[in-house]
């Protein structure tokens, strides 16, 4: 039951973040008296529809989007004459572009006010006071990259029967009270080594033996700690938010870049081993939530990694529509870029304004961009139905 709430919620927060991405089209175009004649979430047929004014609002039957008619969005359209001085492409070029980037912008901003209400409200982890509580047990000595292969070695702990929750009291006869400590321990001991660790479960004391591993030519045991959570102020909030999103933006660029070479690896074990595999669809990402609601994790940790997880999204999203190929945001803003750059130039040269560019020699590229989102948001979900990724637990 739980799986399915945090499935649930996935689903329902990619809906309230496309009804606030539309809606910042939807408010400037407003803001400037153009006219838009619909507001809906979802595609394919109507579920509910209700008319206020000269907008329709309504929610259709596949909930993978939504959109809003502006009048004249394209110059290709036909227009009611009445019409004519409210359509989007007469609209000065600045106007045009605010209403372009809109949505984008409630985007990024809602992923940067997510991070900032994280970090304030529910707490980041201080790794630098971590305890000695176990928070996973890895089932490998990772040798060949963050996931475990067939060919990684059982990690020292799991061979042992460390569990999560699990409480390190001490190791190889010395008494522990921090992760630093503790790991400090454990990277000086030799690799090959068996020493005795007391550990606290469920209230009571018992010693284990464990044999040190070895990971990048130090001592291994392979548990992560619990970290203590914190929460920050309101300036050390925001510059958090701040790190967070540079770092994101950077990551998802990377993951970009990386997805025509892992496309042969997203069926296989490997895909986890990939920043490219690491792409994923709307099942990908329900399934993502409803394994953070089902974890044995706090109502904290849980809250905390679902934020992260929506803040991702919305970020995600943001940047996609910035890529200058139509039918994106980015490409109708390139549009309107090139339409001013060209018209300066003639005006430089004394030739009167071309106008608007002819969106027909467009559409092949367009046609075969759409085919190319469409066919790899298939492999995604396919990909995440058969083969999906899976968080350390």
């Amino acid at each position: 039951m739980t799986y399915l709430l945090g499935a649930l919620a996935f689903v329902l927060a990619l809906l309230l973040s496309v009804v606030l991405h539309e809606a910042g089209h939807f408010l400037t175009a407003k803001r400037f008296g153009m006219k838009a004649t619909q507001f809906f979430v979802g595609f394919g047929s109507t579920l509910w529809s209700r008319r206020r004014g000269e907008t329709e609002y309504g929610i259709k039957a596949i909930p993978l989007g939504g959109f809003v008619k502006i009048v004249g969005y394209t110059p290709l359209e036909e227009i009611d004459p009445a019409d004519e001085a409210r359509a989007f492409h007469r609209r000065p070029a600045l106007q045009r572009a605010i209403v372009i980037v809109a949505g984008v912008v409630v985007n990024l901003l809602l992923a940067f006010a997510l991070m900032v209400v994280l970090a304030a409200a529910v707490g980041v982890p201080d790794g630098a006071n971590a305890t000695t509580a176990v928070r996973r047990v890895s089932p490998c000595v990772p040798v060949s990259g963050s996931a475990c292969t067939d060919r990684d070695s059982v990690s020292p702990a799991a061979v042992a029967g460390l569990r999560p929750r699990d409480r390190v009291l001490s190791f190889a006869g010395t008494p522990v009270r921090d992760w630093n400590g503790l790991s400090g321990l454990i990277q000086r001991t030799a690799p090959g080594t068996s020493v005795p660790v007391v550990v606290e479960r469920h209230g009571a004391r018992r010693t284990v033996t464990v044999r040190i591993g070895r990971l990048d030519g130090h001592g291994y045991l392979g548990i992560e700690p619990v970290a203590r959570v914190r929460t920050l102020g309101p300036v050390a909030s925001v510059r958090f938010a701040g790190r967070f999103t540079g770092q994101m933006t950077a990551a998802i660029g990377g993951i970009v870049v990386d997805i025509p070479k892992a496309i042969p690896k997203l069926f296989s074990r490997e895909r986890a081993n990939t920043p490219g595999g690491q792409a994923g669809s709307v099942v990908g990402g329900a399934e993502a939530s409803g394994q953070v609601f089902a974890s044995g994790e706090t109502w904290r940790t849980k809250l905390g990694m679902f934020l992260l997880l929506v803040s991702s999204l919305n970020l995600f999203v943001g940047l996609m529509n910035l890529v200058p190929l139509l039918p994106l945001d980015g490409g109708h803003l390139a549009v309107v870029c090139y339409e001013r750059i060209k018209a300066w130039v003639f005006r430089v040269r004394g030739r009167p304004d071309p106008g608007p560019v002819d969106l027909t020699k467009l559409m092949p590229v367009t046609y075969a961009f759409v085919v190319l989102l469409v066919g790899l948001g298939v492999l995604l979900i396919l990909a995440d139905l058969i083969n999906p990724l899976k968080l350390p637990q």
